[in-house]
C-alpha cells in the first residue's frame, strides 16, 4: 500500500484517538490563550498577538509527526475546530473553520510532497513557516488588519513565520522526539520508528 496516497482509511482506532486527544488539548489551550492573545493585543496590537501563533497551530502538527500517515493534519485541526466551538471561542465559529482549513491545506500537501518521510529539522521548520502566510491573509481580511499600515502588515508577518517556525515547528519537533521512545508512542509510526522497526 502507497503511505503517502491521500486515506482515511489507513487511521487506525490508536490515530483516531490520538487526534481527538490532540483535538481537545488544544480546545483547552486555546481558551487560555485567548485571554492571553486578547492582553497581548492591547498592548502591542497584531505585532504582540503574533508572537504565540505558533502555539495555535501545534497540535495539528504534532498529530502529522507522530502518526506520519496522510489525513492526520487534516482530521486533527477538523476535530479541533469543532472543539473550539463547542467550547465557545472568542473569535467566533468562522474563525476557527477558517484557521483549521488554512493550516490544513498547506501542511496536508507539504508532507504529501514529502511522501510522509521526511520529519527532520528542516522539514518542521520548513512546515512550521509555510502555514502560516495562507491564515494571515484571510485573518488580515476577517479581522480587520488590511487597515493597518503596510510595514506593520509586513513585522506581524515576519514575526508570525517565527512564532509559527520556533513555536510549532521546532517545539513539535521537540515535543515528538522526548515522547517517541514512550510507550504510549508504541503504536505509532514515531515509536516504530525510534525503536528501529
Amino acid at each position: 500500500m502507497n503511505e503517502s496516497r491521500f486515506s482515511l482509511r489507513s487511521l487506525t482506532l490508536a490515530d483516531w484517538v490520538l487526534m481527538a486527544l490532540l483535538a481537545a488539548a488544544n480546545g483547552v489551550m486555546t481558551t487560555g490563550l485567548s485571554w492571553v492573545n486578547k492582553l497581548l493585543h492591547s498592548v502591542g496590537g497584531p505585532m504582540l498577538t503574533s508572537t504565540i501563533v505558533g502555539l495555535y497551530m501545534i497540535y495539528g502538527l504534532l498529530a502529522i509527526y507522530v502518526i506520519r500517515k496522510p489525513g492526520a493534519a487534516l482530521v486533527t485541526y477538523s476535530l479541533g475546530a469543532c472543539v473550539q466551538i463547542l467550547m465557545g471561542s472568542a473569535y467566533g465559529a468562522w474563525s476557527c473553520i477558517a484557521a483549521a482549513l488554512c493550516y490544513a491545506v498547506v501542511i496536508e500537501p507539504l508532507f504529501y510532497v514529502f511522501r510522509y518521510r521526511q520529519y527532520n529539522w528542516f522539514t518542521m521548520l520548513f512546515v512550521g513557516t509555510a502555514a502560516v502566510p495562507l491564515w494571515f491573509v484571510v485573518s488580515a481580511f476577517m479581522f480587520g488588519y488590511i487597515h493597518y499600515e503596510m510595514w506593520v502588515l509586513i513585522a506581524t508577518l515576519i514575526i508570525r513565520c517565527i512564532s509559527g517556525m520556533l513555536l510549532c515547528g521546532a517545539l513539535t519537533k521537540i515535543i515528538g522526539d522526548r515522547i517517541a521512545s514512550t510507550r504510549a508512542m508504541r503504536p505509532f509510526a514515531l515509536g516504530r520508528e525510534s525503536r528501529g522497526q
